[in-house]
């Protein structure tokens, strides 16, 4: 199956400032959302929504990075960038999952964590590492899903998961095109030619043993933007309920092997076809 969109289209789609958030798919996808706040060492994160869901009769957490849909909710929110705060917020409430054996759904959705000075002073890279370092050796089923950008730590912090869904349009790398192209090229308006090269793209992704699944946003049919949401959430939620049905036929030992399985593997060549989710 081969690809329209380029990787730069899919890096702008995946930027657009009215795509889809965490919260509206967390109001499509689970019948019930009840917000925790707080990491109970400095304040809370906006960038940050945590709490307690529901889907089909299965208790959950959910870990999501929240942009703004608009420019007063994207300085609420940080336009998604996180502080260490909204990290320690994170493993705070996964912590609390896996005290009470509830599967943990983390949204993925940030151009990276905050890099300001203040956001150094309080641990921005300790707490990075730390919420990576928790997620590891959490006993609990763990899904990541990766809805818009999905761009260096400050995405990778809440993706130690058991499986990762990836949206067709969203993005997902260790950094930015350009931080790579900054990097690589001493030139970050080579941003578009790092995208072709950085294999961030779903597609991508699957094909090097990452991702477990895509699903499809492109070629749906469709009469309204609405009609297109509905549907590609149905199939997001169909696939979580999935791959919680699997994993929570394992016990927590075979959970932990599970995870660590994954991230041995990745990077090896599949030889199937896409699995985009109809």
């Amino acid at each position: 199956m081969q690809d329209v969109l380029s990787a730069w289209e899919k890096v702008e789609i995946a930027r657009c400032p009215t795509r889809k958030t965490a919260l509206d798919y967390i109001e499509k996808v689970f019948d019930e959302f009840i917000e925790l706040q707080g990491d109970r060492l400095y304040g809370d994160d906006a960038s940050f929504v945590c709490g307690l869901g529901c889907i089909e009769k299965q208790n959950v957490t959910i870990i999501a990075q929240q942009k703004g849909r608009n420019t007063k909710e994207n300085v609420k929110r940080n336009f998604g960038m996180p502080n260490p705060e909204g990290y320690r917020k994170a493993i705070r409430i996964m912590k609390q999952s896996e005290k009470f054996g509830r599967p943990i759904i983390t949204f993925i959705d940030t151009k990276g964590a905050y890099p300001g000075i203040q956001a150094e002073e309080r641990g921005q890279g300790e707490a990075i590492a730390r919420s990576m370092f928790e997620m590891s050796k959490i006993k609990v089923p763990i899904i990541a899903v990766v809805i818009g950008e999905g761009s260096s730590g400050g995405a990778l912090a809440i993706s130690i998961a058991n499986k990762i869904i990836m949206l067709e349009n969203a993005i997902y790398s260790i950094l930015s095109p350009e931080g790579y192209a900054s990097i690589l090229w001493k030139d970050s308006s080579k941003a578009k030619e790092a995208a072709e090269k950085m294999k961030l793209t779903a597609q991508d992704l699957y094909d090097l043993n990452i991702i477990d699944s895509i699903i499809q946003e492109n070629n749906i049919k469709y009469n309204s933007e609405n009609e297109k949401f509905e549907i590609i959430s149905n199939n997001l939620k169909k696939d979580i309920i999935l791959n919680l049905n699997n994993l929570n036929t394992l016990t927590a030992e075979k959970i932990l092997q599970d995870r660590y399985l994954k991230f041995r593997n990745m990077g090896e060549y599949k030889e199937v076809d896409y699995d985009i989710k109809k």
